[in-house]
């Protein structure tokens, strides 16, 4: 598998697209805040951040997924002995 993660500019595409504010898209993405959020769409490379795989993946997967199949993919995880907490819970 290759992957290369989208552009601070797809960032903010994504971003405008759903309408969403960075307080929003970091509680998509699982990150701890708006400000972390924004590392992501940096212009400058001394303070930005690539979107890993994985966070991609769990966000286009809660777009993407009706609220059932999202919850049994997180009760899977709980199976194999992950704690997981959602925030809107």
């Amino acid at each position: 598998m290759q992957y290369l993660p989208p552009t601070a500019e797809d960032m903010e595409r994504l971003k405008q697209a759903l309408g969403k504010s960075s307080t929003e898209m970091a509680e998509l993405f699982g990150v701890s805040s708006g400000r972390q959020w924004r590392k992501y769409m940096a212009a400058d490379a001394n303070n930005s951040r690539d979107m890993g795989m994985h966070m991609l993946f769990f966000a286009m997967a809660r777009l993407e997924l009706d609220a059932e199949t999202f919850d049994r993919i997180l009760n899977r995880m709980r199976e194999v002995g992950a704690t997981i907490e959602m925030d809107s819970e």
